[in-house]
């Protein structure tokens, strides 16, 4: 009995090139989210000092919801016949989330999460023009994702300029 595949959408046999492609650019993702994971982690524990609390408070947040966000994206490339990767694919590429030398330095944390947003902002909006007009369900979810990453950027972006108008950075 042969399995019957869909003639529409992105499912579509004839949309196969265009599958592969948005299941690299939803990989990219995963792993985006999952290395941020990893980077609050480390950058909600290390700081030190006065001004670190509510850095480490927003990042603790921002942990579960990114965890979230990968979970989604790998949901997302099952549906779409990908295999989700296992942790030996994983390349590091987020230097700018590294701890800093001194745990003081929040405004390096600071900086390092607004970059690593705006990348995923960039990144996520590639998504939504590839899958324009051929996988509305993959486009509505990374806009949805796309929407906590903005709101992410726009607080970190408050708590830079807070520093900068303290002297800070």
């Amino acid at each position: 009995m042969a399995v019957r595949t869909s003639t529409q959408g992105i499912l579509a046999e004839e949309n196969r090139e265009k599958r592969k492609e948005i299941l690299e650019l939803l990989t990219k993702a995963y792993w985006m989210e999952i290395e941020s994971v990893m980077s609050y982690i480390a950058n909600s524990v290390n700081p030190d000092g006065l001004r670190a609390q509510e850095i480490v408070e927003a990042l603790e947040g921002d942990i579960q919801e990114e965890l979230g966000h990968a979970q989604r994206f790998a949901q997302r490339i099952k549906e779409l016949y990908g295999v989700v990767p296992g942790s030996l694919d994983f390349r590091a590429e987020q230097t700018y989330l590294q701890p800093p030398e001194r745990q003081t330095d929040i405004v390096h944390v600071i900086r390092g999460v607004i970059e690593a947003e705006t990348g995923a902002i960039e990144h996520y909006n590639r998504i939504i023009e590839t899958t324009n007009e051929v996988d509305w369900v993959t486009q509505d979810m990374v806009i949805d994702i796309l929407r906590d990453e903005e709101g992410h950027r726009r607080l970190f972006e408050g708590f830079l300029r807070e520093c900068e108008a303290e002297g800070l950075a």
